[in-house]
């Protein structure tokens, strides 16, 4: 039996009642660049993340810009950020003609390493991006903390954690504004691209919808040099009726995890993902374990039928998109670690308990 590391083909039967009528909505009505479809998703999306507002966009590339601009972030400005991430971070952060600064990460839960945030901060400094990897969120209090004393913005890049939870509060609720991915493959996907924004900060929800449709309040009227940077309505649509399953569909990628760490408990050679104690819900949008050998364990592994991934291979200070900053081998050590050695694992909510076990099988057949 092969076992893929995601089916969106699985996902979509089990939906695809609910989903015909809701596109034949947007058809009907026309309403295919932003619109009720999209109004609709942005308003229940806000309330599921805890957030007085949402912001429909294109993107998650283009959430981030979206937010680091309707801050007034620019040229001559630094954004702090983890140093491995997807490169979207750190490209929001560079188009707005901002400068990204990267900062190690904890060992144990990939994501930014608090501790080493306050050094990094210059006079130039205007915002802190903590990347909520794998589904998990980063240790905020610490990082809120910083921003409050330093007079920085916090921008959290949830495009892994939609639903995640910290101390009772969601992804996205926390910082100045939350920016989320619907690419196909997230927790919560679009059948395309599609993005958000979220926000307690009214001001701010004001001027990034006024950014995302050209500058304008009101038609022909740009008060602002914008962007066409939109959710369509489709996206709006699925996202509205997907956003009602996200919760069971969580629920399901953490029971996955814990069957996952059971099994791989008798496994030597095997690091499984941590949950630290601040995390009340960690959604598992990715499942990685750390082991020697990452290409040679992938390799059995797919001559096994068993599919596997890398997130992420190159940490971005090594990337040659960012070569001109300057950085080498070694500047950020857990990171590189981290991104050496990690692989990550079928994972996604209609994964099957016999599907899991082969999984682990394989990886403990491979070890011995």
């Amino acid at each position: 039996m092969n076992v893929p590391f995601l089916d969106l083909k699985a996902q979509y039967a089990s939906l695809r009642e609910e989903i015909a009528p809701a596109l034949q909505g947007v058809l009907d009505n026309t309403a295919f660049a932003g619109g009720p479809y999209v109004a609709a998703f942005e308003k229940n999306f806000a309330s599921y993340c805890q957030a007085e507002h949402a912001v429909g966009v294109g993107s998650g590339t283009e959430a981030l810009w979206v937010a680091l601009l309707g801050l007034g972030i620019g040229p001559g400005d630094e954004v702090i950020t983890a140093v491995n991430t997807f490169i979207a971070t750190a490209e929001a952060i560079s188009f707005t003609g901002a400068t990204p600064v990267f900062v190690d990460v904890d060992a144990d839960s990939f994501n930014i390493d608090a501790n080493l945030i306050e050094a990094a901060i210059t006079d130039k400094t205007k915002a802190i991006i903590p990347v909520h990897l794998y589904g998990q969120m980063a240790d905020m209090d610490p990082i809120m903390d910083i921003a409050k004393r330093h007079n920085l913005h916090v921008i959290e890049d949830a495009a892994q954690a939609h639903g995640a939870e910290y101390k009772g509060k969601r992804a996205g609720s926390m910082g100045t504004a939350g920016c989320f991915s619907f690419y196909p493959g997230k927790n919560l996907g679009a059948y395309g691209e599609a993005g958000a924004v979220v926000t307690q900060d009214a001001e701010l929800a004001t001027k990034m919808r006024n950014f995302r449709d050209h500058g304008q309040a009101k038609k022909y009227h740009h008060g602002m040099v914008g962007w066409n940077a939109r959710m369509d309505g489709f996206q709006g649509a699925v996202l509205d009726v997907k956003l009602k399953h996200l919760p069971d569909w969580n629920q399901a990628r953490h029971n996955h995890a814990r069957l996952y760490n059971e099994l791989f408990a008798g496994v030597d050679g095997v690091t499984t993902p941590k949950e630290m104690p601040f995390t009340d819900t960690h959604v598992y949008h990715i499942y990685p374990i750390l082991v020697a050998q990452r290409e040679a364990l992938m390799a059995f592994l797919q001559e096994q039928g068993i599919a596997s991934g890398i997130h992420y291979p190159i940490p971005l200070h090594l990337q040659d998109a960012y070569a001109a900053m300057g950085h080498k081998a070694g500047d950020f050590p857990v990171a590189e670690r981290l991104c050496a050695s990690q692989v990550s694992l079928p994972m996604f909510a209609e994964l099957t308990e016999n599907q899991i076990k082969q999984v682990v099988a394989a990886v403990q057949q491979f070890m011995d």
